[in-house]
């Protein structure tokens, strides 16, 4: 099946192919697809080659690409709140942590299929090894206040599991999309006061259904997408609402990604 890029800052996936349908998930600027299916008045179904996630977009978002440049690895990332860019001459502003297959060398010009892309600024990811704690808490901090949004992976909008998927992302750590899908992933932690910077605490609703995720800083606070990413005390029992001091999410399970 051919392959395609994302020459859009963000596109929706949704379910179906209306633009009424539920968003299920975003793909985001320089991230490359499968093309799984063509419906009518320019609808597509395609496979992010990310995180595997499927959903229904619109053709103009994407640029047909080889398989050369769909096997390439992600090797930067957009470095600011908002990025620069330029699409066949024209200029284009891309979301904090979009992922790029940057062209070889120092060069800042490249062809992704029939478009010409031109960077301004670009930075490295992380190399495989140990994510510091400064690292994690500089990548999330720049989510700080970012609104709550189903289906979102940016820091325009954002759901739970979209940012603790970018943030880790940043850090060479790929973790799945939904937040059910996260808590197969790592090794449990067993008890929050053992807590590290970077852990991920997973919540359940009455159904006993994971739900909910978010960053520990420590064995006491948490960053999380809940209305918008915020940093609210948590506890044995879950997180307590900074400003109301309600409780709203179930501790169910702590886990660790990557080799800390």
């Amino acid at each position: 099946m051919p392959h395609a890029i994302i020459v859009v800052p963000v596109t929706p996936l949704r379910a179906e192919p209306a633009h009424k349908s539920e968003m299920v998930s975003q793909g985001l600027w320089g991230e490359c697809v499968t093309l799984l299916e063509t419906g009518a008045d320019g609808w597509v179904k395609v496979k992010n080659q990310y995180d595997g996630y499927e959903g229904w977009s619109t053709s103009t978002h994407f640029e047909t690409i080889d398989q050369q440049l769909f096997d390439a690895p992600y090797t930067h990332y957009a470095p600011h709140w908002v990025t620069p860019v330029s699409l066949n001459g024209w200029p284009m502003y891309i979301p904090y942590g979009c992922l790029l297959k940057a062209p070889p060398g120092n060069s800042k010009r490249t062809v992704w299929g029939k478009a010409e892309v031109q960077f301004e600024e670009i930075q490295p990811i992380q190399q495989e090894g140990q994510p510091q704690p400064e690292n994690i808490m500089r990548i999330a901090s720049r989510f700080l206040n970012s609104g709550y949004l189903w289906g979102g992976r940016s820091v325009f909008g954002i759901d739970c599991s979209g940012f603790t998927q970018s943030v880790f992302k940043l850090l060479n750590i790929p973790l799945q999309r939904d937040a059910y899908q996260q808590a197969t992933q790592g090794a449990t932690v067993d008890f929050l006061q053992e807590a590290r910077t970077g852990d991920l605490a997973f919540f359940d609703n009455a159904e006993g259904r994971i739900t909910h995720v978010g960053i520990l800083l420590n064995d006491h606070e948490i960053i999380h997408s809940s209305g918008k990413v915020r940093i609210d005390p948590i506890d044995n029992q879950g997180i307590i609402h900074a400003e109301s001091g309600l409780r709203t999410h179930k501790l169910r399970i702590i886990k660790r990604v990557g080799s800390r």
